[in-house]
């Protein structure tokens, strides 16, 4: 199945990219997602992340997801078809 299809909400998020380098290597569960934020709980901290700022992985996949082209609910992002390059 593919990444960008499933439903994030308790897998593990990485930071691969970043314009903010402080969030570069941030890992965390996945608590909310948004249509412009996913939320992610680090050491017991809750920390909203920018979905347009990041480039991330969920559960050690191998699958780069660019944040900017998820923008949308996740209820609508589930069903939507992408493109690969």
């Amino acid at each position: 199945m593919n990444i960008y299809n499933t439903n994030w909400l308790g897998g593990n998020l990485k930071v691969i990219s970043s314009a903010d380098n402080t969030l570069v290597g941030r890992q965390g569960l996945v608590i909310d997602e948004t249509k412009k934020t996913i939320m992610m709980s680090e050491n017991g901290n809750q920390i909203i992340l920018g979905k347009a700022s990041i480039k991330f992985t969920i559960d050690d996949s191998d699958v780069v997801i660019d944040g900017a082209l998820v923008g949308q609910r996740p209820e609508n992002r589930t069903h939507r078809k992408y493109r690969m390059a």
